[in-house]
């Protein structure tokens, strides 16, 4: 019999959880450690906060943060989630957090001279994307240095993943090369399933008069679902496969997957122009059309997915073995 978990359970559970970390309760061990690293994160936070940036101080002002969040917009608007997501890949690995052996290893005083050096060289150079790498790698490289690497490992994708969400200028070079691929691939396409167009740089005319003639534009280069594909499968490796190969395939699969859901979102926007005119094409099908391409993204996640855990010679014992039957019958 499934137990069924009554309205009033979360209410309990959270009453226990909060009674069993009274602070009265705790050890002075436990207690002085809770207030070293308060005055430790504390004084990260101000040095990020008050001395993280020093470009577009009118905007941002000296805030790291102030920065990144005037950067979380358009193309990179997702990064404000992955914060959120690697609290919750620590929340995941808790257990083995907390189960972890800890011993300080001095081999992450280094790593965490090298952050700090990370942090100033950016404000020197006004780039607060060098600062943003110093504070990921300062939050990794201290827990390294005081609890040892047996700890640390458990952070090095909560803490890695970090490096996705700093906004960099050079992936916005990417959005020509992808507009002309994107659009060379589906004018080969289109006029494979019988619906003629010919290609002028990045634009797509319809080859039966003026039915339809389309400028695939930056915006709609495929960067953006380039970039949260690139996020979303990159949690989805880390969280679904168990060996780090597979992991970084799954993770390296997201551009293709990317790049063929947007050709595939030029596709039906022309298809849609020629069966029912560019007005109402360019109108609510292409502003909304990115949703269920995006759909198509997760599905082919799902099925790289699938084939990567395929038992294959238990796939193709079955396969032979249904041939087999279906000959002799």
């Amino acid at each position: 019999m499934v137990p069924v978990l009554r309205m009033h359970e979360p209410l309990r559970q959270l009453q226990t959880w909060r009674a069993g970390f009274r602070w009265s309760r705790l050890s002075a061990a436990a207690q002085k450690e809770i207030a070293f690293w308060a005055v430790v994160s504390g004084a990260v936070f101000f040095l990020f906060h008050l001395h993280g940036n020093s470009q577009e101080i009118a905007t941002a002002r000296h805030s790291l943060f102030r920065w990144l969040g005037t950067r979380w917009t358009g193309d990179y608007a997702y990064g404000m989630f992955l914060p959120l997501a690697s609290l919750l890949a620590l929340w995941w690995r808790r257990r083995e957090i907390a189960a972890a052996t800890r011993r300080a290893d001095w081999r992450g005083a280094p790593l965490v001279a090298l952050a700090l050096v990370l942090h100033w060289l950016g404000v020197l150079a006004q780039q607060p994307r060098i600062s943003s790498a110093g504070l990921i790698l300062l939050l990794w490289s201290l827990p390294f240095l005081l609890y040892g690497w047996d700890l640390a490992r458990w952070l090095v994708f909560p803490a890695g993943y970090l490096f996705l969400a700093i906004p960099l200028n050079f992936i916005d070079s990417m959005t020509a090369p992808l507009r002309l691929f994107a659009t060379a691939v589906s004018a080969g396409v289109l006029n494979g399933f019988g619906l003629e167009v010919y290609r002028v740089g990045a634009g797509l005319f319809s080859g039966a008069g003026n039915a339809f003639s389309f400028n695939v534009a930056p915006e709609c280069s495929g960067l953006r679902s380039l970039l949260a594909m690139t996020a979303l499968m990159g949690f989805y490796a880390w969280y679904s496969q168990k060996t780090l190969w597979k992991k970084w395939a799954l993770f390296l699969c997201s551009v293709p997957v990317a790049i063929v859901a947007n050709i595939c979102r030029i596709i039906l926007v022309v298809i849609a122009a020629a069966f029912f005119g560019q007005e109402t094409a360019m109108g609510l099908w292409h502003d909304y059309s990115g949703y269920p391409i995006f759909l198509i993204g997760i599905a082919l996640m799902l099925l790289i997915d699938r084939l990567l855990n395929l038992d294959y010679p238990s796939a193709w014992t079955t396969l032979k073995n249904r041939f087999l039957a279906s000959a002799s019958s």
